[in-house]
């Protein structure tokens, strides 16, 4: 799909439902959504330039992704977005600037872009040329980013007050049952949102890299009041990526102690059972002992004949259970 936007009055003025050649040439931001051949060959056309194909954008290497070819400036940043399932997906979005028109390149729909294009149907106190929406554009990617950082911390924080839930004491002095947790779910959780954070810092990083690639080219640029501007944004961009990434990695550590808690809670429950089962394996130890013993088949054996043998029996056996049942809980075993 292409999307042809033009500004009037410090407006994005949304773009007609078909687009002509002329309508190109006008506009100040030409967005294409998984475009089709035709359309990726009428801007190539409209603007004399190559413009990456989808197998190409996935075939570039990091390092290849910010270039200079046929008068236009060629940037590409993986954009993540959380998909329907809550899970994350990352995908390179290339942004290209020639003279003072913008065209972005995306396949599929990070949030940040409606929400822009929502914004600049208002009046804007920046320049709406191709640098300022540029600019904007990655402003609105880099709250988001934000959004997406604080929305995994209090995901992690919930997770880590279920795992170090000191309740369960009260409960056992008030001789309550306390309801186990669910380990396999949380440990599961952690490692969503640590998968997420991982890849939220490789796309903070890629837009950083982008971000560093402007200032370069707002510093050759002529200077104008406009790109004055622009440069003062840029620094605050690079200064917000910077401030993100430094708590994307402190989520990170957070996030692998919680990890390790998680893992250590289900050892510790797991060390709970086998103490239990070794437990009552030595309990009953001495019980099966007395049974063994009265379970022979030899020919003397007093208490056999006698009246009052098989009570005793059962309560030697029963006698020899309870009594390390009651030492052991002295001894805070069970």
């Amino acid at each position: 799909m292409l999307s042809a936007y033009t500004t009037e009055k410090d407006c994005l003025i949304e773009p007609p439902s078909e687009w002509s050649v002329e309508a190109l040439a006008r506009a100040v931001w030409i967005d294409l959504v998984e475009p089709t051949s035709a359309e990726e060959k009428a801007v190539e056309a409209a603007f004399k330039i190559d413009i990456p194909t989808r197998g190409e954008l996935a075939e570039i290497e990091a390092s290849s992704r910010l270039y200079q070819e046929d008068g236009a400036a060629f940037m590409t940043a993986n954009l993540i977005r959380r998909g329907d399932d809550d899970s994350p997906e990352s995908s390179p979005v290339t942004f290209i600037i020639k003279g003072n028109q913008l065209i972005t390149i995306r396949y599929h729909h990070p949030q940040a872009f409606p929400v822009y294009i929502r914004q600049a149907m208002k009046p804007q106190n920046t320049a709406m040329t191709g640098w300022g929406i540029l600019i904007s554009l990655l402003e609105a990617v880099v709250d988001r980013a934000a959004d997406h950082l604080e929305r995994v911390g209090a995901i992690v924080d919930e997770t880590s007050k279920k795992v170090f839930d000191t309740s369960f004491v009260q409960r056992k002095r008030d001789k309550k049952r306390k309801k186990p947790k669910n380990l396999e779910e949380l440990l599961a959780k952690v490692g969503e949102e640590g998968d997420f954070n991982s890849k939220m810092r490789e796309s903070l990083v890629s837009i950083g890299r982008l971000v560093a690639f402007m200032q370069v080219l707002t510093d050759q640029a002529r200077e104008t009041k406009e790109m004055r501007e622009n440069k003062a944004r840029v620094k605050i961009l690079q200064r917000d990526i910077q401030s993100l990434a430094d708590h994307a990695s402190f989520l990170s550590g957070k996030i692998s102690f919680l990890l390790d808690a998680v893992l250590g809670m289900i050892s510790i429950e797991q060390n709970g059972i086998i103490k239990i089962f070794s437990v009552a394996a030595v309990a009953f130890l001495p019980p099966t002992l007395v049974a063994s013993i009265y379970g022979m088949n030899f020919a003397v054996m007093p208490e056999i004949k006698w009246q009052y043998g098989y009570p005793m029996a059962i309560a030697i056996m029963v006698l020899s259970a309870v009594i390390p049942f009651i030492y052991f809980r002295r001894k805070g075993w069970l």
